[in-house]
């Protein structure tokens, strides 16, 4: 394996480097989806390269690294603790350890491609271009169509008392209610947004809506103009209706003023998985767009 296996803070890191260590590079970050780590990359189903081998495949002149975002709920959204270990600890490891340009993207599909677009715009100085395949985003919609689903799983229970029980994914129901307490905890208090009967709570939900990346490009249309590239696509008929945030996201980075040509953007045939081949297709948009002259 051609990936150098770091630990950093308690934590793997995996970075792949070209061999030419005498000109420097840009970078990209990858953040895994909810419920994954960054193990999880080298994972091969049969028939199938993983994504680390489809990067070694490209030799593109960039340092690739892939971050862990593994809690004890599956995930944080990249976003607290997550945020700070990714911008403070692990970018200038990466900065340290390889000949990097200081030029840097993040690329991520779901809670991960979440991660990656607010990243991007709450830390303009760092990242420069961001590819996110099907990220969290319109939570209205996208994340409120699991509400009657989950207040209905807890009829005869709460929240405290399913985790307390909790002894592994043995359903659907169990992914839901840990993708759910996972959103909580990472948008809010930890407190779900809706009642027994799943009808919204006005005040909690905008709270959720706060940390939308829909509503954050709004309100950094600087931050979204600087980025040297957006890489935005989903599935036509996602499961989770994230084609629908990724439109809502399009019409946010355009109308905050991001140049249409900086902008790729695709629907493509397809649901949420399945997304493994796209991945080389953005990491060679973002090593194009980070290494051109602005």
């Amino acid at each position: 394996m051609s990936w150098d296996r770091h630990e950093v803070e308690g934590r793997p890191l995996f970075v792949w480097a070209p061999e030419d260590r005498s000109r420097s590079y840009p970078t990209v970050y990858v953040l895994h989806a909810h419920m994954r780590s960054a193990e999880w990359w080298f994972n091969v189903e049969p028939f199938e390269l993983s994504y680390p081998q489809r990067v070694e495949a490209l030799t593109l002149d960039a340092v690739v690294a892939l971050v862990d975002g593994w809690t004890d709920v599956g995930g944080g959204q990249w976003s607290g603790e997550l945020a700070d270990y990714l911008r403070d600890t692990v970018v200038p490891f990466v900065d340290g350890t390889y000949p990097t340009t200081g030029l840097r993207g993040l690329q991520g599909k779901s809670s991960g491609g979440y991660g990656s677009i607010v990243n991007a715009l709450e830390r303009p100085d760092l990242f420069h271009a961001v590819a996110a395949h099907a990220p969290d985003a319109l939570f209205e919609v996208t994340l409120a169509h699991s509400f009657p689903a989950v207040a209905r799983a807890l009829r005869d229970r709460t929240p405290e008392e399913f985790w307390a029980s909790f002894d592994g994914l043995h359903s659907t129901t169990d992914v839901l209610l840990v993708e759910m307490i996972a959103a909580a905890r990472a948008f809010g208090d930890g407190s779900f947004p809706f009642d027994e009967l799943g009808r919204v709570i006005p005040e909690r939900l905008e709270e959720w809506l706060e940390r939308d990346p829909v509503r954050i490009a709004a309100a950094r249309p600087e931050a979204v103009r600087n980025l040297r590239g957006v890489w935005l696509d989903a599935g036509d008929h996602d499961e989770y209706f994230l084609d629908l945030g990724a439109l809502a996201l399009r019409d946010a980075v355009l109308a905050a003023g991001l140049p249409a040509e900086r902008l790729h953007f695709e629907l493509f045939s397809g649901g949420h998985g399945g997304m493994t081949p796209r991945y080389p297709l953005s990491l060679a948009f973002l090593v194009e767009r980070l290494s051109m002259t602005f």
